[in-house]
């Protein structure tokens, strides 16, 4: 059956989509989605199968070696393009003939081809069957809850830092309300022996990194409380003895900078313990070493009885989301499944699991440009980032026909 295939180009309006390969309505069910945006409607854009076959040839010429035959891409971080949405394809290209994308080879690819050879390959592309989703043999196993492995690896912490990381042993520190940069970095520095305690360098010498991290988060997501242990010190003449520190510790002991730990409500003999070592050199940090360096014991015990009656905060750090979270925030844009069926969205489903951990680590560090992606790409870990590519290779591609609804 010869068919037109339609597709819109531009700025927003309301279109139908129909779940289904271009030309065929097979038994796909209809559906309807609004596109919401400002500026004028969307150029809809009648394509016969005569110009599809054109985009054939254009894609056979320009895309081929790079993205496969019939779209389908063999090449590590290169993405497959079968089915993806024609506008989406559109734009993209057009980025790229721009130079707005910097991506050299694609740029190159683009550089000589008018609007009119854009828009016939990407509907090419459009009109042809999906990727066959990832193996499922390929499943990764399910993620474990960071959190939980690290309440679990902190278990053997209890014993001297109390239980949830708020420590009743004077000499010990309180681990609640520190950021988890500070706290991994503290117990990486007694792993290489930077900071000297031969008790805690055994503790952490088989801990890996990930394992610090679960254990620094689980910390930072307990309800911080001051340590339930006794002060020596005068606190108000800490307090005033304190104006120097709040610098960079804040003016309540409560730090704005991730690698500098918050002071209130520390346990006052470790505070006192860790000065002197500053003071003598046994912890190796210039700043903090010419802060010490002038001050006297009995100030430093009133400093340790200051920051100890303060009230600690919990660090702005957030509760990872599970896989099923993320790709449910994913799949508002990206459509059920990463099928999307916003014509300037790109589908997801049955994409290469390279090329999206490549794309999202371009989003994270700035190399493309998109505020919504950006901030969901920056809350990702690297753990994340590649369970949610796995996760969207193994989806079921659908190919979608856009058809402008008539006017009112």
């Amino acid at each position: 059956m010869k068919s037109v295939a339609q597709f819109a180009f531009g700025p927003a309006i309301a279109i139908a989509v129909s779940i289904a390969a271009i030309g065929l309505v097979g038994n796909a069910v209809a559906q309807v989605a609004t596109v919401k945006g400002a500026g004028d409607e969307m150029k809809v854009l009648y394509l016969l199968p005569t110009e599809v076959a054109e985009g054939n040839r254009i894609a056979d010429t320009a895309c081929k070696s790079c993205h496969g035959p019939a779209g389908i891409s063999t090449t590590k971080d290169v993405p497959h393009l079968a089915a993806q949405r024609a506008p989406y394809l559109y734009l993209e290209l057009k980025a790229y003939k721009q130079g707005a994308r910097g991506d050299n080879a694609m740029a190159a690819a683009v550089r000589y081809m008018s609007e009119d050879s854009l828009m016939k390959a990407a509907a090419y592309y459009a009109s042809l069957d999906p990727a066959q989703p990832a193996a499922a043999a390929a499943k990764a196993a399910p993620r474990p809850d960071p959190v939980k492995v690290g309440e679990v690896a902190a278990a053997d912490c209890a014993g001297c830092h109390g239980d949830k990381g708020v420590t009743e042993n004077a000499g010990s520190p309180n681990l609640v309300g520190l950021d988890p940069k500070y706290l991994v970095a503290a117990m990486v520095a007694y792993k290489t022996g930077e900071r000297k305690d031969e008790m805690m360098k055994s503790q952490v010498a088989e801990l890996s990194e990930t394992v610090l991290n679960n254990i620094a988060l689980y910390y930072a997501l307990q309800k911080p409380a001051r340590a339930k242990t006794k002060a020596e010190g005068n606190a108000e003449a800490g307090k005033a003895a304190a104006a120097d520190c709040a610098g960079c510790h804040g003016e309540q002991g409560v730090s704005a900078k991730a690698e500098i730990p918050s002071l209130a409500g520390q346990d006052a003999e470790y505070f006192v313990a860790a000065m002197q070592a500053y003071k003598d050199g046994s912890r190796k940090d210039e700043t903090m070493k010419g802060a010490a360096a002038k001050l006297s014991g009995a100030t430093i015990k009133n400093l340790a009885a200051h920051y100890a009656a303060l009230t600690p905060q919990a660090p702005k750090v957030r509760k990872p989301l599970s896989l099923v979270e993320i790709t449910e925030r994913c799949d508002r844009c990206h459509g059920l499944n990463g099928n999307s069926i916003d014509p300037r969205t790109p589908m997801l489903a049955a994409q290469r699991a390279d090329y999206l951990e490549k794309a999202l680590h371009a989003y994270r560090e700035g190399k493309r440009k998109s505020s919504a992606m950006a901030a969901m790409s920056e809350m990702l870990s690297e753990s994340d980032v590649e369970a949610v590519a796995a996760h969207y290779a193994r989806q079921k591609g659908r190919a979608v026909v856009y058809l402008a609804l008539p006017g009112k």
